[in-house]
């Protein structure tokens, strides 16, 4: 049986939910269904289970534009993050319109028909379905999540301890008492440096080179103000979040345009937290502010288990693991029980699956983003893709509403089909991720990951002010997009019509 709906989302985790939604907030009239291959809602939220798993960034902006966040925590942690997207996902109704356990393996859109078709594999079952819709919704972000990034490590088979990595965490791994060796300097490094010492013998953050960390409060003074004065919560979360969004915009821009002063007053933060007696140069990178994502720390957690010798860090490159442990190029050899390769994640996009158009088998590398949402030449489709210089979700939810607006202007002016046409040197090598940030996956990510445009609404800023304008104001029909009318994609003969 074929399933068809007017949109198809593809992940229910922050992006997806966040898209579903919106399709009822903004009063599409659209029906919709959510293929998910977990089994639950939350996508990074439910596979990432590591210990102190937390957002790194701020929760008045990482939470969705359109129900606030009840709390005063700086950074949420990930069972709470879960666990408010499927509350969101509830309260909206969207919950019923998932099917879980579903890898999509195929998606393709037809002209002559004015549709998507999508292969589904029921990983339960092992049974294949179809889907048929008229917009197709990418919202499974861009993590691999069969294969997080692990370099091969040499003589890494001589080890006797256990290796893992924070993507799959064993749910069995035991390791109170234990001497832990954590590789990487991350924000999953540095979250479960603190969260592991608390039981752990010792843990040893080995890093190739460091990453510049900045100290947060636990708790938003000023959320904890709001709530002191009982402001109702929409008042305050909307204060907090446009403050936060401008203390976001300000600190990366000073970074961008004096990043001399901006390195000086982290690294000076850095001084006072840690002490005297720690090496600066653990902390001290040897490129500028914002040239790769900033981590954060709540509390200063990570400083505190390195001033009271819970944990320590070593910056060296790995020469061979040993049957005790790591040597590293000084010489030294670092003695462990559990190894954790915090080494990053692969990149892909829509899950994996393939992407054609009228036959044509499509690479998304050669594809460029228009308003870092609708792919170039490819009907009646948007990927959702967030911020890398801020919070994911402020670039969802604007995508979001961007879409939203893009299906009503087209019910009431009868088109069926919008396509984001490209001009020559529309396109640059720069891929949607990159450009500002030299970041290890987003390296990786090169090859599968959508391009930027040299100019206009192809070209991604990063600028959440711009980008605002740019998706709530700008002219819909600006010569960019091209709209048709003409086919009417009606439910095939024999399918099972969802609706909203």
């Amino acid at each position: 049986m074929t399933r068809h709906v007017d949109v198809l989302i593809i992940g229910a985790g922050l992006s997806g939910i966040g898209m579903a939604c919106h399709l009822t907030r903004e009063k599409t009239g659209r029906s919709y269904l959510i293929l998910e291959r977990r089994t639950a809602i939350g996508g990074t939220w439910d596979l990432f289970k590591y210990p102190g798993i937390r957002s790194d960034s701020d929760m008045y902006t990482f939470g969705y534009g359109f129900r606030p966040w009840h709390g005063t925590k700086v950074l949420a942690d990930g069972p709470h993050i879960r666990e408010y997207i499927e509350d969101t996902a509830r309260e909206y109704g969207v919950t019923d319109h998932i099917r879980f356990g579903r890898k999509v393996t195929k998606t393709s859109w037809s002209s002559a028909q004015g549709r998507w078709t999508v292969e589904v594999l029921d990983e339960r079952t092992g049974k294949t379905e179809t889907y048929t819709s008229d917009f197709l919704i990418g919202a499974t972000g861009y993590y691999d999540y069969d294969n997080g990034y692990r370099p091969a490590f040499p003589g890494e088979e001589n080890f006797g301890g256990r290796i893992v990595h924070p993507q799959h965490w064993p749910a069995d791994l035991d390791y109170r008492g234990k001497k832990v060796v954590v590789i990487g300097s991350g924000a999953t490094a540095i979250t479960l440096i603190p969260a592991m010492s608390k039981d752990a013998a010792h843990v040893t953050m080995l890093q190739r080179s460091p990453t510049y960390i900045a100290a947060l409060p636990a708790d938003d003074p000023v959320a904890v103000g709001f709530k002191f004065a009982k402001v109702p919560a929409a008042v305050a979360y909307k204060a907090g979040r446009a403050r936060n969004i401008a203390l976001q915009r300000a600190s990366y821009q000073l970074s961008r345009t004096n990043p001399k002063l901006s390195a000086k007053l982290m690294l000076a933060a850095v001084r006072a937290q840690v002490g005297p007696n720690i090496d600066m140069r653990h902390f001290t990178p040897s490129y500028n502010p914002w040239d790769q994502r900033l981590c954060v720390v709540p509390n200063g957690d990570l400083f505190k288990v390195l001033r009271k010798g819970e944990a320590s860090i070593v910056t060296d490159t790995i020469e061979t693991f040993t049957e005790k442990g790591i040597r590293v190029s000084s010489g030294a050899e670092i003695e462990a029980d559990i190894i954790v390769s915090a080494t990053g994640l692969s990149v892909q996009m829509l899950g994996g699956a393939t992407l054609e158009v009228d036959g044509e088998t499509l690479a998304t590398r050669d594809l460029v983003a228009y308003k870092g949402a609708l792919l170039g030449t490819v009907p009646n489709m948007m990927v959702i893709l967030g911020y890398t210089n801020a919070s994911w979700t402020l670039k969802a939810d604007l995508a979001a509403e961007y879409f939203c607006r893009l299906l009503n202007h087209m019910r009431d002016n009868g088109y069926t089909e919008v396509v984001a046409v490209p001009e020559e040197g529309d396109r640059s090598e720069a891929s949607l991720m990159g450009g500002a940030l030299t970041s290890g996956y987003i390296q990786r990510g090169d090859g599968v990951m959508p391009r930027q445009g040299t100019r206009g609404p192809w070209q991604v800023v990063n600028n959440y002010f711009r980008d605002r304008a740019l998706l709530r104001k700008a002219p819909l029909e600006d010569g960019i997009l091209r709209f048709r009318r003409g086919v009417a994609a009606a439910t095939p003969a024999g399918a099972e019509s969802r609706s909203a």
